[in-house]
C-alpha cells in the first residue's frame, strides 16, 4: 500500500507541476492569474515530488 500511495503522489506533484508550469508560462489554465502564486506552488509540487520519491525508495 505504500508504494502505491508513492507512486500516486508522484502523479500527482507532477500534474501540479505541469499544471502551475503552464499558467506560469503560457497564461493557459488559470489566465496568468498570479505569478508568485504559481512560483510557490511549483515549489510545493516539487516538494511533494521528492517526498515521494524518498517514500517510494524506502518502502524497498
Amino acid at each position: 500500500m505504500a508504494k502505491a500511495m508513492s507512486i500516486f503522489g508522484m502523479a500527482v506533484a507532477a500534474l501540479l507541476l505541469l499544471a502551475f508550469l503552464l499558467d506560469l508560462v503560457l497564461q493557459i489554465p488559470f489566465g496568468g492569474a498570479s505569478p508568485i502564486m504559481d512560483i510557490g506552488f511549483v515549489i510545493c509540487a516539487a516538494i511533494l515530488g521528492y517526498m515521494a520519491w524518498d517514500a517510494f525508495r524506502a518502502s524497498n
